[in-house]
């Protein structure tokens, strides 16, 4: 099991969990970010720190959300890893 991002970090990018995540295993695509299950460490450390509350452990990803477990699998190898606080996309806002 593993922590996956859904549907609120499309075109909003927030990089507070990337910063805080032990196991550098969260990877950007263009318009979302991705955790890779196989190096989730399952700590926990990310969901918090999500301002718009995007990920969640993978066996609570809301229903509507459960194709995102899917894309995070696929999506996280073929994206670059990232580590560092970037600026957010010009979607979502912070609540």
């Amino acid at each position: 099991m593993a922590y996956v991002v859904t549907e609120p970090c499309f075109d909003c990018k927030y990089t507070d969990c990337v910063v805080v995540c032990p196991a550098d295993c969260f990877y950007e695509g263009e318009r979302m970010l991705f955790i890779h299950p196989d190096e989730c460490l399952d700590c926990d450390a990310c969901r918090p720190e999500c301002p718009v509350d995007a990920i969640f452990y993978e066996d609570d990803v809301p229903e509507p959300w459960r194709e995102f477990i899917a894309l995070n699998r696929e999506m996280a190898p073929l994206c670059p890893s990232i580590v560092d606080r970037k600026p957010p996309l010009a979607g979502p806002t912070r609540p």
